[in-house]
């Protein structure tokens, strides 16, 4: 893999079957597809924590298969965002993991109604619960959270169909993912 002049991150593919070279000329770039750019971001976790991001995604995947994936490989944590289109200001809830664990942030979790006390933090905008794995967001608590963010959601989440994966932002520096 390396980043060719556009910026795009790429791999190479030879034109011969079973002829390495070192002229990149006889090469041609082809860019990696958003899933595996985001394979490779999972990838940089350790096993456990990668196998527990899959789990997540997979769960919020089926819970709002609409929704366009936003992902960002960011300094401090690996974000996937489930928005209603293709603008971050869209999002409605998203996935942070860390080396510490997986958070499950709420965009305008500072609006919605917490009886069970389970939301987290203290801004103006955003709430989060930490999830000890795939089976915190099957817990009734948080699926209470799920309907009432995605019920306050503007634009609304569109009725048929299936969200984009877009890769949106990738930074050079980062914090150990392990």
């Amino acid at each position: 893999m390396f980043v060719d002049q556009q910026g795009f991150i790429a791999t190479l593919v030879y034109t011969e079957p079973f002829v390495a070279t070192n002229n990149l000329a006889n090469m041609r770039c082809m860019p990696e597809t958003p899933e595996q750019q985001l394979k490779g971001f999972i990838a940089k976790f350790d096993p456990g924590m990668g196998k527990q991001i899959r789990e997540c995604r997979s769960a919020m995947r089926k819970r709002f298969p609409t929704a366009n994936e936003l992902v960002y490989d960011n300094y401090n944590f690996f974000v996937i965002g489930y928005c209603t289109t293709e603008r971050p200001s869209d999002c409605v809830v998203s996935l942070a993991a860390n080396s510490k664990g997986i958070g499950l942030s709420f965009y305008h979790g500072a609006t919605l109604a917490d009886p069970h006390r389970i939301l987290q933090g203290s801004g103006n905008q955003n709430r989060f619960v930490r999830l000890d794995g795939v089976a915190t967001l099957s817990r009734s608590a948080v699926q209470e959270l799920l309907d009432a963010a995605e019920a306050q959601a503007d634009p609304p989440f569109v009725k048929a169909g299936r969200g984009k994966l877009i890769i949106r932002s990738i930074s050079e520096k980062q914090r150990p993912r392990q």
